[in-house]
C-alpha cells in the first residue's frame, strides 16, 4: 500500500497544473538545497578546528555540547516558518478499504525526508567523522551522533504539534530570545546545565535510549492526534467559528479608503497567514542587531543603510509584496463593484505607512547605539514611506498567485508565487538605499548620505499623485489577467 501512495503522489506531482510554470523555480530550489547542504558539510568539517581554536582550553566536543541547545531552539523557530508539512488528499482514501493507520504512518514517514532533517546530518556527520579521525572513542561518538539524529527527528515531530498551536511557538520563540539575551549579558548561562546533559549523551553511550524514547513518544502523540480527527464526517463537515465583531468606526476619518482599511484590519485579525506576516514583520525590528553590534559594519555604513531600511520596513515588504493576493478569495467580487481602483491601492499604501510609523516608534531603543544609527533608521523610515512603498505596490501588480488566508506560508511551498520580473523590481528595494547613501557619503560626508536617503522619500511623497496614477494604470491593464489567475484551480 505504501508503494501505491508513492505512485499516486508521483503522478500528482507531474500532473499538477503549476508543474511546468514552476519548473524553473523548482530547479532553483534544488540548487539552493545543494548550496546550503554543501555549506553545512563544509561547516561540519571545519567545526572541530574552529571550536578548538576559539576555545583551546576546552575539549571541542564539550564546547559543542554546551551550545548545541541553541541549534535545536533555532531549528524549532525556523521549521515553524519554513518547513512545509506533507499532506495528502485523504478524503478519497476514506471511502475505500485502506487502513487509517497505514495512511497516517505514511504521512508521518514522509516528514523524515524533509530537507530540514538532512541539514542537521550534513552538519554533524562530518563533525563526527573528524572526531573519529582525531582518535575519539568510536562507541561514544557513534552513539552521540545517533542521539543527535533522534533529537532532530524529535524536533521534526514537535513541529507538527507547534503548527497546530501558535501559543507553543510563541513560547519557544520567546524562550530562545530570552536565553540568548541572558547568555550574552552574562546573567545566566543556560548552556552549562544543558551542556551537562549533552555531554552525558557522549560520555554514557547507553543514554542514547533517551532521545530514542523522546522521538518515539512524539511520533506516537502525533499519530494519536491525527487519528483522532481521521474520519470522513470530520473531513467533510464545515467548522463553525465564532467571529468577534470589532468596532472600527474610528477609521471613518480616512474618508473613501476607510472601507478598504477596515477590511484589511479584519483580514489580518481573523486569518492565520496575515497574522504570520505581522509576527514576522515584528521580528524585522531586531534585524539591526545583526549589523549595529558588529564593529566591522561601522566601517561599512552602506550596509547600515541596508539594515536600517529593514528595521522599519518589515511589514511593508512582507505584506505589500502580496498585494492584491490578500484579496484573491473575493477579488472578482471586489472588482465588480463600482469603486475606483485608486482607493483600493491607497488603502494598502496607508496601511503600510502606518506600519512603518509604528515600527519607527518601536525602534527608539536603537538610540542605545548612538544618534547616528538612529538617524539612519529615521532616514530609512522616510525612504520606506515615500519610495519603497510605491516600489512594493508596483511589484504587487505582477503578483497573481492566490493566497489561502488560513494556511500559513512555508518555504518550498507556493513556489509558483515567485516571479522573475518581481525579483527584478525587488532589487531597488534592497540596493537603492545603499546607493543613495554611499555616493553622497563618499563625496561629502555621513550626514549628506542620510539627507539623500531621506530626501528620496520626501520626493516620493511630493509626487504621490503622479506615482499613484502610473501604478493604477498598470493594475488596470492587468486586472482581468489577475482575476483569471485567481480563479485557477490547483495553484
Amino acid at each position: 500500500m505504501i508503494k501505491q501512495f508513492i505512485r499516486l503522489e508521483w503522478k500528482q506531482f507531474f500532473r499538477a497544473s503549476y508543474f511546468q510554470k514552476g519548473l524553473a523555480i523548482k530547479i532553483l530550489l534544488v540548487l539552493a538545497a545543494i548550496y546550503f547542504g554543501g555549506a553545512a558539510i563544509m561547516m561540519g568539517v571545519g567545526l572541530f578546528f574552529i571550536v578548538k581554536k576559539a576555545v583551546p582550553e576546552t575539549d571541542p566536543i564539550v564546547t559543542v555540547n554546551n551550545f548545541i541547545v541553541y541549534w535545536f531552539l533555532f531549528e524549532i523557530v525556523i521549521r515553524f516558518f519554513m518547513q512545509q508539512l506533507p499532506v495528502m488528499n485523504v478524503k478519497p482514501l476514506m471511502t475505500i478499504p485502506v487502513k487509517r493507520n497505514t495512511v497516517i504512518h505514511y504521512l508521518l514517514g514522509k516528514t523524515t525526508l524533509s530537507f530540514f532533517n538532512f541539514i542537521g546530518i550534513f552538519l554533524f556527520l562530518p563533525f563526527t567523522i573528524v572526531l573519529l579521525f582525531q582518535g575519539y572513542p568510536i562507541l561514544n561518538v557513534l552513539c552521540w551522533m545517533l542521539s543527535i539524529k533522534f533529537l532532530i527527528l524529535s524536533v521534526n515531530y514537535l513541529n507538527f504539534l507547534i503548527n497546530k498551536s501558535n501559543t507553543i511557538f510563541y513560547v519557544m520563540a520567546t524562550l530562545l530570545i530570552a536565553l540568548i539575551g541572558l547568555e550574552y549579558y552574562g546573567v545566566y548561562a543556560i548552556s552549562k546545565p544543558i551542556g551537562v546533559l549533552f555531554n552525558a549523551l557522549y560520555n554514557q553511550p547507553y543514554l542514547v535510549v533517551l532521545p530514542l524514547l523522546l522521538m518515539v513518544g512524539l511520533y506516537y502523540v502525533n499519530f494519536k492526534y491525527i487519528k483522532k480527527g481521521f474520519y470522513l464526517d470530520d473531513a467533510v463537515s464545515k467548522k463553525i467559528k465564532e467571529v468577534n465583531a470589532t468596532d472600527l468606526s474610528w477609521m471613518d476619518r480616512f474618508g473613501s479608503v476607510a472601507p478598504f482599511l477596515k477590511n484589511d484590519i479584519k483580514l489580518i485579525w481573523r486569518n492565520a497567514r496575515p497574522k504570520q506576516v505581522m509576527m514576522m514583520s515584528f521580528l524585522f525590528l531586531f534585524y539591526g542587531l545583526i549589523f549595529y553590534t558588529q564593529d566591522v559594519y561601522r566601517e561599512m555604513p552602506a550596509f547600515l543603510a541596508f539594515a536600517s531600511m529593514f528595521v522599519t520596513g518589515g511589514f511593508l515588504m512582507s505584506f505589500g509584496q502580496l498585494v492584491p493576493s490578500w484579496d484573491s478569495e473575493y477579488y472578482k467580487l471586489l472588482m465588480s463593484q463600482n469603486i475606483p481602483y485608486r482607493q483600493y491601492l491607497e488603502s494598502k499604501w496607508y496601511l503600510m505607512v502606518v506600519a512603518v510609523a509604528i515600527s519607527f516608534v518601536l525602534s527608539i531603543p536603537y538610540l542605545y547605539f548612538g544618534w547616528k544609527i538612529f538617524a539612519m533608521i529615521a532616514a530609512g523610515a522616510v525612504f520606506n514611506i515615500g519610495l519603497n512603498s510605491f516600489i512594493t505596490l508596483l511589484g504587487g501588480a505582477l503578483n497573481r498567485v492566490p493566497i489561502e488566508l488560513n494556511v500559513k506560508a512555508k518555504a518550498f511551498s507556493n513556489t509558483n508565487g515567485f516571479n522573475p520580473t518581481q525579483m527584478l523590481i525587488a532589487l531597488p528595494k534592497l540596493f537603492l538605499p545603499m546607493i543613495l547613501f554611499y555616493i553622497p557619503y563618499k563625496l561629502i560626508n555621513y550626514e549628506a548620505g542620510l539627507i539623500a536617503v531621506a530626501l528620496s522619500g520626501v520626493l516620493g511623497i511630493m509626487f504621490k499623485n503622479f506615482i499613484f496614477e502610473k501604478i493604477e494604470n498598470i493594475y488596470q491593464k492587468g486586472k482581468y489577467k489577475t482575476i483569471a489567475a485567481f480563479a485557477e484551480k490547483g495553484n
